[in-house]
């Protein structure tokens, strides 16, 4: 079963990883972030090796985006008013629903919304 893992985010300046670009992320002392991305590396690491994470990818910041739409007119993006934006984004191949439900919930950081999609 495969899922897509969206991290949505809104760091000032847009910046990754995003912890060091948020409010809620710059005020985690230094020392803290950094392990914190060591567990986020080591937990990469583990993904890879078991097989379940086939790729993922940063996204540049949401005021670059062009939205296209059946009207053929390209448009600035991002979508709407919105605080958070699409920051990048994981897609994994696991045995169940559960084992994604689980492997999302790790990568939920301080600022971050999560979202755990299927593919079709």
């Amino acid at each position: 079963m495969k899922y897509v893992i969206l991290i949505h985010s809104n760091p000032q300046p847009w910046g990754h990883p995003t912890i060091d670009f948020t409010e809620i992320g710059r005020a985690i002392p230094a020392d803290e972030r950094a392990a914190m991305g060591k567990e986020f590396e080591e937990m990469l690491t583990e993904l890879s090796e078991s097989g379940e994470l086939l790729s993922g990818q940063a996204l540049g910041p949401a005021d670059g985006a062009k939205l296209y739409r059946n009207s053929k007119v390209a448009t600035d993006g991002p979508y709407a008013e919105a605080k958070e934006h699409l920051a990048g984004f994981f897609l994994i191949d696991v045995d169940s629903q559960e084992r994604a439900e689980a492997i999302a919930e790790r990568f939920a950081g301080p600022g971050d919304t999560i979202e755990l999609r299927a593919t079709m």
